[in-house]
């Protein structure tokens, strides 16, 4: 069961009439001291639609007051809000005080069907109290993540939402550092969604100029500018009926920004050099390695927007916080490298698994695949070892201002010492009398430490 609540009863009886149609009971109120009074005897109600004002007062006060009691009477239970287009802080407001969603005056029915639906799914998504974490295999025998490799607590944890929410149509916002896997973690969720068989279309947002913003998201017609020979499909036309995916939305400009709301907000878009409304059924995944709070508080990013695209949000975490998935990664690597490559089966010695586990990785899974590779190629080895990698980090852009040290944590003291001796023993190529000479030791107490960790020179 629906409740609407609004005291203009054309809208009620529009509204109840379209979710009729879709297949949903509704029960219609016009004020809010009815509609706390319906939720106090039922028990069956699924969600609420509320107006944000019911007298000649428009501050919306009244809607945010309503909204308050309804979360404390029922905090399961999904809210929109409706709102004019002037109001949209207000809206946000609601949305920071509990509310699932919002939609805007004058609404299509595909909007509002949307967003109904999408509010429905994540109320039925969300995770019962005794649910118990998954394994990877368990996750894997229930969704398909293809080549997002891991096992760490955190990234179980990830999965095991985005499985959850692909049924939905709840926009996604993946947020984590460069490398970190988040085109994979947009892949996933469209593959396990009820759109997969329909188009996934990526786009770079920050690749895509101001001028050419229009065009590129909603295409354009023939004659539209001067060198528009020819009518073209935009973005979102393409990724009609399935996903479409935003990477570095934090990249677009003030300007875009508004053109990028009005089509999320809407499901609407008008073709350059058409006047014609367009709809458009898409499942938003939007990515980005800024913080997209700190632009809203600069000014930088829309804050409407921001509560637009995150739903659901998922924040990918670092490879050097779940270090223990690395020698994991380096295999999956090596076995597809091995095939690319026409060699043999490839493998990591102990110690050069150690050693990639100490690394900072600020490039994160990107790096390590790259760095993989370079030991793959360099190396005639069909196990790799510590100095395969270390050619690679030599080919590494040098940034002055990076610490050398490894992340505070990330290595015990005799754990850097002993890396450091099996870094000069190789640098000295086995030299003992250079080796302690550069580590600041006689051969006795070099002798000693090659004894205490095990180190044959």
């Amino acid at each position: 069961m629906i409740l609407i609540i609004d005291d203009d009863r054309s809208v009620t009886a529009s509204l109840a009439l379209l979710l009729k149609q879709a297949g949903y009971a509704s029960h219609s109120v016009g004020t809010p001291a009815q509609a706390l009074e319906w939720l106090r005897e039922q028990t069956s109600c699924e969600l609420v639609i509320q107006d944000m004002n019911f007298s000649r007062r428009t501050s919306g006060d009244e809607g945010l007051a309503l909204l308050a009691q309804i979360k404390t009477l029922r905090p399961a239970t999904p809210v929109v809000l409706i709102t004019a287009w002037g109001s949209i802080q207000l809206a946000v407001e609601g949305m920071k005080a509990g509310a699932a969603d919002f939609v805007t005056k004058p609404w299509t029915n595909q909007q509002m069907l949307h967003i109904v639906q999408t509010a429905l799914g994540l109320a039925s998504s969300r995770p019962q109290v005794d649910e118990r974490a998954l394994s990877r295999e368990e996750l894997d025998a229930r969704y398909d993540f293809g080549d997002f490799v891991g096992e760490d607590p955190r990234v179980l944890r990830i999965l095991q939402l985005i499985g959850r929410v692909s049924a939905t149509d709840a926009s996604v916002l993946i947020t984590g550092e460069s490398g970190t896997g988040k085109e994979l973690i947009a892949e996933a969720i469209h593959r396990n969604s009820p759109r997969s068989s329909k188009p996934f279309v990526k786009v770079n947002l920050g690749g895509i100029s101001s001028s050419l913003f229009e065009s590129e998201m909603f295409g354009h017609v023939r004659g539209a500018f001067t060198d528009a020979k020819q009518d073209r499909k935009g973005r979102f036309e393409i990724a009609h009926g399935g996903s479409i995916f935003l990477d570095e939305i934090g990249d677009l400009d003030a300007a875009s920004q508004v053109k990028m709301l009005r089509v999320l907000q809407d499901r609407t878009y008008e073709v350059l050099g058409s006047s014609v409304r367009r709809e458009v059924d898409v499942r938003v995944i939007a990515a980005t390695n800024r913080n997209l709070a700190e632009m809203v508080s600069r000014g930088e990013f829309r804050e409407d927007l921001l509560y637009r695209i995150n739903l659901i949000a998922v924040h990918l975490p670092p490879l050097r916080e779940r270090a223990a998935d690395i020698p994991m990664l380096s295999g999956r690597f090596l076995q597809a490298l091995a095939h690319v490559y026409r060699r043999g089966p490839l493998a990591l010695s102990p110690s050069a698994r150690r050693w990639l586990q100490t690394q900072p990785w600020p490039g994160n899974v990107r790096q390590l695949r790259q760095w993989v590779e370079r030991a793959v190629l360099v190396s005639t080895r069909d196990t790799l070892d510590v100095d395969d990698f270390q050619v690679s980090a030599t080919m590494e852009p040098q940034d002055q201002s990076r610490d050398p040290l490894p992340p505070v944590g990330s290595m015990t003291m005799d754990e850097i010492e002993r890396a450091m001796i099996v870094k000069s023993l190789r640098h000295h190529g086995g030299n003992i009398t250079k080796v302690a000479e550069s580590l600041g030791l006689s051969r006795a107490a070099l002798y000693r430490r090659f004894e205490k960790y095990e180190i044959s020179p």
